[in-house]
């Protein structure tokens, strides 16, 4: 069929060669463009994909935009390798930030885990920190500017992109077919069941079975991240040393 499509674009390109109008100039350089677009399709080059991925510390990922919204978002979780294929894709996962905190490397859902606060608002390790303790935070005082826009503090996501805050994600879920893990993963977002670290001892819990993504809004001493699962989807507030997904949202 491909050959089929060059041979009719290549007749037509014959037809219009040799024309001085203008507008079979313009034509003409349609044309040619398209051929050349079949050409590279015929040898695997997918000019449309290629032409929408986008990187930063070999991060890839496409953005994708909600109809209903309006909003644009990565097509993946940070540091997931893909976008998701399933609910439960581990490889679409991705990391677990605890709520302010940078990309510091206690992300990485196999970091080892420190009980030892921070005094700063970088802790300057890649450490996942527990705490038993109220607020239950990673930080020895806390700080409600660490994830606040485009340039909040520690912002984890690339230049151009932020957390949403409670409000979008509650739009976000509105548009859904379900609120619950079905209208996540049927969403534009895909988002899958990633699961969540526990601040009390930094172990994974609910890895497939639930998800948690941050937004940047603060209550009180917590933090509130979208829940989903197999029955509900909604907005809960949590503490700051647990590990959530982070799915960036283009400002």
């Amino acid at each position: 069929m491909k050959k089929i499509l060059l041979g009719i674009l290549a007749i037509g390109l014959m037809v219009i060669t040799g024309c001085d109008s203008s507008n079979d100039e313009l034509k003409k350089l349609e044309l040619q463009i398209k051929l050349k677009e079949l050409e590279l399709k015929e040898k695997g080059i997918d000019t449309q994909s290629a032409s929408s991925k986008k990187s930063s510390n070999d991060f890839v990922w496409e953005d994708v935009t909600n109809p209903v919204t309006g909003r644009t978002w990565m097509d993946r979780n940070i540091g997931a390798s893909r976008a998701a294929t399933s609910s439960t894709d581990a490889s679409a996962f991705g990391n677990l930030y605890q709520w302010g905190r940078g990309s510091d490397g206690h992300q990485y859902r196999k970091s080892e885990a420190t009980n030892i606060l921070s005094d700063t608002d970088q802790p300057g390790h890649n450490d996942f920190i527990i705490n038993n303790n109220s607020p239950w935070d990673w930080k020895e005082t806390q700080n409600d500017s660490l994830w606040q826009g485009v340039d909040g503090i520690n912002n984890p996501c690339p230049t151009g992109y932020r957390l949403p805050t409670e409000t979008e994600w509650e739009e976000e879920v509105e548009s859904w077919t379900s609120e619950d893990h079905n209208g996540a993963y049927g969403s534009v977002l895909k988002l899958p069941m990633a699961g969540y670290r526990l601040a009390s001892n930094g172990s994974l819990d609910n890895v497939g079975t639930r998800g948690g993504y941050w937004s940047s809004t603060v209550s009180g001493t917590l933090a509130n991240y979208l829940h989903f699962n197999s029955s509900n989807a909604d907005m809960h507030s949590n503490y700051r040393a647990y590990g959530f997904s982070v799915r960036c949202l283009k400002d």
